[in-house]
């Protein structure tokens, strides 16, 4: 092993950071290393990261293992106390050539952390890369952080505070990657919805995703991750109405389909404002496909809210769930309430994961019969544009377009063959 291997776990932002980080080490000389860029999202992912941590350092025992990203951030310490890590980074410090070039020359004992306070960081700049390896979709920081405090989440105290690219590198950053062969560009961010609360003159998602689209016209495809709701502008359903080039496909922060919960999850929207706007969205784009992030078992839940919750799948017509299992965070609010009993909370999440699959099978059936439009991302799979995974009858060039007939589905995605 030569040039640094990545290992990245969790969100798009940290996909796309792992680009930067390649980046940024190979300009420093950074060789022989892995670097693990964990998430802390829950307990589960910090275990994988341990877990991963271990396995290179059985499958590299020559190379350097850094451990960065949320994780790393948040729990230095547990990182550092590993025998197999020799440097910890945070999240602001893995972005920076320089702190590769330390380790490149080698770290005392007293160097082996090298974590800052994430919250005195006041500014995102925008990191250009050339796209992502081996994907045909690439994806645009456009925010980092959040100034919210919902009581399960931990990530506010591994990102810091909200803060925004400005918009003209947005635009250079998007054209750039166009420039290179992407069809299609995905903007992400902690708290995308957020964007521009920082910035001079008034900056919102919805202006944002305007000036990319009226400034890079060669763009075929603008998706957003996730969003949410309650802070969605008039820009951005104006460009949802309008823009055709803006994907039929939002996936929303909900959490819990309980009004209970949702206040003491301290989160800004009730069930029925999440209701309220996917109609809303719906009525402006009929062909709009909603995604949701959904936890199962939050302290003090009883049947009845969790069975709001398995509602709302229906309610708010969501197509694809991610669920989960609550697990608490040391540090937060909600791991000092009252806890439900850990099986209780596996079956919720079992629970709501096959009316989860229920909601898949029923959308990928109304499908079937229709053509889409589908990016390829491999030779025989791709995406239509509301997300959904598809299944192609012969081979396609990825980067390409097609228009595909549905003939099935296997309740994870759509089969079809490449329309005449």
């Amino acid at each position: 092993m030569s040039a640094p291997r990545i290992i990245t776990f969790g969100c798009r932002l940290n996909t796309y950071e792992a680009e930067v980080i390649r980046a940024q080490a190979e300009a420093a000389g950074l060789a022989d290393a892995v670097v693990v860029n964990t998430c802390a999202v829950t307990a589960e992912a910090t275990r994988q990261a341990r877990q991963a941590i271990r396995k290179a350092r059985r499958e590299h025992p020559d190379a350097r293992i850094i451990v960065t990203g949320c994780a790393a951030q948040v729990e230095p310490d547990t990182f550092a106390a590993m025998a197999e890590v020799d440097c910890v980074l945070g999240n602001e410090e893995k972005l920076r050539a320089d702190s590769y070039r330390d380790i490149s020359f080698g770290l005392s004992a007293e160097e082996k952390v090298r974590v800052n306070d994430i919250m005195s960081v006041r500014e995102t700049a925008v990191h250009m890369i050339d796209g992502l390896d081996g994907r045909t979709r690439a994806f645009v920081q456009v925010q980092n952080g959040c100034d919210h405090r919902c009581t399960f989440c931990i990530i506010p105290y591994g990102r810091g505070p909200s803060r925004s690219v400005p918009a003209g590198e947005v635009v250079s950053q998007v054209r750039r990657l166009v420039a290179n062969g992407y069809a299609e560009i995905v903007l992400t961010g902690v708290d995308i919805t957020a964007y521009g609360n920082d910035l001079p003159g008034a900056m919102s998602l919805g202006k944002l995703v305007k000036a990319i689209l009226r400034g890079v016209p060669e763009l075929k495809r603008l998706r957003l991750s996730s969003i949410d709701s309650v802070e969605a502008d008039a820009d951005l359903l104006d460009a949802i109405a309008s823009e055709e080039r803006l994907m039929p496909h939002l996936h929303l922060s909900l959490q819990s389909g309980d009004d209970m919960i949702l206040k003491r999850m301290k989160r800004r929207h009730s069930s029925g404002d999440a209701r309220a706007f996917c109609a809303r969205v719906r009525e402006l784009r009929p062909d709009m496909v909603f995604g949701a992030d959904l936890i199962a078992g939050f302290p003090t839940e009883t049947e009845a809210m969790f069975g709001n919750t398995l509602a709302h799948v229906d309610d708010c017509g969501l197509a694809f769930v991610h669920v989960f299992p609550f697990s608490p965070r040391p540090g937060t609010p909600a791991a000092r309430m009252p806890q439900l009993d850990g099986s209780l909370v596996r079956e919720r999440a079992a629970r709501l994961r096959d009316k989860a699959g229920a909601a898949l099978a029923a959308h990928l059936a109304a499908a079937v019969g229709r053509t889409v439009h589908v990016l390829a991302e491999t030779d025989r799979h791709g995406r239509a544009r509301d997300y959904t995974a598809v299944r192609l009858d012969r081979d396609v060039t990825p980067g390409r377009e097609v228009a595909v007939a549905v003939t099935g589905h296997s309740g994870a995605g759509l089969e079809g063959r490449l329309a005449a």
